[in-house]
């Protein structure tokens, strides 16, 4: 390759800057072919830059014209997208340049205090029907979020309604119900032979959970619509589900390592099985470079938790060589040191955990291709934390408050309650037992759903919110022509996944 760009041919080379690098091309200006110019483009940055010596700043364009046309220079090869030429005076020729080509940023145009009251109001709608209500409140939620949120001057709207929902988790538990009952005794009878006999069940749930996560999938796609035509998705749950398992058991073997690699692969599968109308996804993502953007998270992790397992192993040694079982661990030696790094490994994920997480969003969202559109997302590595923030700092206060409320109302109430129920002559004793439950439920349940009025508005409106922000769509004029294609998909995927508790956002 260098051996042609030092040629003794009359050449003119150019830099062509492009995408996030600087990619440095030689062009022949006599001969020009197909094959030289890919064996340039294959070149890394560095070398190129090295391996080109600018004799004359000529112009690329005035060079290429003595032998093909514009439109042959604005289609040759991909790498012509946004480029500039070591000549600032000319002129551009570039796909997005042309006319028709346009781009847009999703724009979201929700309130907080709109959001945060349709959730305050479906929890208490929840309370009054015994939480069945939560499948219309999540559809609310949907539908809200999706027809806030505006691409090219069009709304996303979805069609999911709350009968669908109830109706598919209702099949779901009556599939899941007698499998539950099923594992549960073979679990007992399994345990008389083996500590490890109930894994292959284990294993089994692990499978039907990735099951259930994609069919859910499917479902929410389906209900996905823009510019009135519907998003859709092929493939199969159980063909997913077994690349899951497989990539779970390399993650377990491997210490997590893989997992970037992983995640990848099912991204793969999952996008490249993704439609909108007749445009197909692709997922062009790699686990190489998510690893090289999230590895000093992961070392950070490992150290802390090498440090923290040595710093126990340390205390155990010493409490059994001195006989000191009955000490506190701040009493021992070491115990102090544990706590820290217990402390440490706290703050750790309470800081690093939410950047983790929009990383390996913006890389998830950086990578999504569907037919000629292509995705962007700017999403900044602290977007996520401010929001853990909140919630957790709202959950502590919440927490407190709720336990105050207990030790000056609830306790007393129902410790009265329970004492005369037993003193009464004749009362039965499943009275008192009812009251102990009934004081359960009316202590935590306005607790549960409070806290899901939190989870909510924070880690649902605003991960949403902040992420769709930071997206921003190229070659929008693809969609203009596409044709709807596509049926809508059983609610059954989503009632598994919620029965299973493996719901995703």
């Amino acid at each position: 390759m260098l051996a042609i760009a030092q040629s003794g041919v009359e050449n003119e080379y150019a830099v062509f800057r492009g995408g996030r690098n600087c990619l440095a091309h030689a062009i022949l200006s006599g001969g020009l072919t197909k094959r030289k110019f890919r064996l340039f483009s294959r070149i890394s940055p560095p070398v190129a830059t090295r391996a080109l010596l600018f004799r004359r700043r000529q112009s690329v364009q005035a060079l290429f014209l003595r032998h093909h046309s514009c439109q042959d220079f604005a289609t040759f090869h991909p790498v012509f997208r946004n480029c500039r030429t070591m000549n600032e005076q000319t002129p551009v020729f570039s796909p997005a340049a042309e006319p028709g080509a346009r781009s847009g940023r999703i724009d979201f145009s929700g309130q907080g205090g709109d959001f945060f009251s349709l959730a305050a109001r479906g929890a208490l709608l929840q309370l009054v029907t015994f939480g069945f209500y939560r499948f219309w409140l999540t559809t609310r939620c949907r539908q809200y979020l999706w027809s806030r949120t505006r691409l090219d001057g069009a709304h996303f709207e979805y069609a999911g309604t709350g009968r669908e929902l109830l109706i598919g988790f209702l099949f779901a538990l009556a599939i899941l119900a007698p499998v539950y009952v099923l594992y549960s005794l073979l679990t007992i009878e399994a345990q008389r032979y083996s500590a490890f006999a109930a894994f292959p069940m284990i294993l089994f749930f692990y499978l039907f959970g990735q099951f259930a996560v994609f069919r859910a999938r499917r479902y929410r796609l389906t209900r996905t619509i823009w510019r009135g035509v519907r998003f859709w998705m092929t493939g199969s749950g159980w063909t997913y589900a077994l690349k899951a398992l497989f990539w779970m058991l390399l993650v377990g073997i491997t210490l997590g390592f893989a997992y970037p690699w992983s995640l990848a692969a099912l991204e793969r599968y999952k996008i490249g099985h993704t439609h909108y109308g007749d445009m197909n996804g692709e997922f062009t993502g790699k686990g190489l470079t998510l690893f090289k953007k999230t590895w000093w998270i992961a070392a950070i992790f490992a150290l802390l938790i090498a440090a923290y397992f040595y710093v126990m192993i340390r205390l155990a040694v010493a409490i059994n060589s001195a006989n000191l079982g009955h000490a506190q661990p701040q009493d021992l030696p070491g115990g102090g040191w544990a706590v820290f790094a217990f402390v440490a490994f706290a703050i750790a994920l309470f800081v690093l955990l939410p950047v983790y997480q929009a990383i390996e969003w913006r890389w998830w969202a950086s990578n999504l291709r569907l037919g000629d559109l292509r995705v962007r997302s700017d999403l900044g590595n602290g977007a996520f934390l401010g929001l853990y923030g909140k919630f957790i700092g709202l959950l502590i206060l919440l927490g407190v408050l709720w336990g105050i409320a207990a030790s000056i109302i609830f306790i007393p109430l129902f410790k009265s309650l329970i004492f005369d129920l037993a003193a009464s002559a004749g009362a039965p004793q499943w009275r008192a037992i009812a009251a102990i439950y009934a004081g359960m439920v009316v202590f935590y349940v306005p607790f549960l759903l409070a806290l899901g009025v939190l989870q909510r508005y924070f880690l649902q409106y605003g991960f949403w919110r902040r992420f769709v922000a930071s997206i921003s769509v190229d070659n929008l004029q693809a969609a203009d022509h596409v044709k709807a294609m596509g049926s809508a998909a059983s609610a059954l995927g989503e009632g598994l996944a919620d029965g299973l508790d493996v719901a995703g956002f």
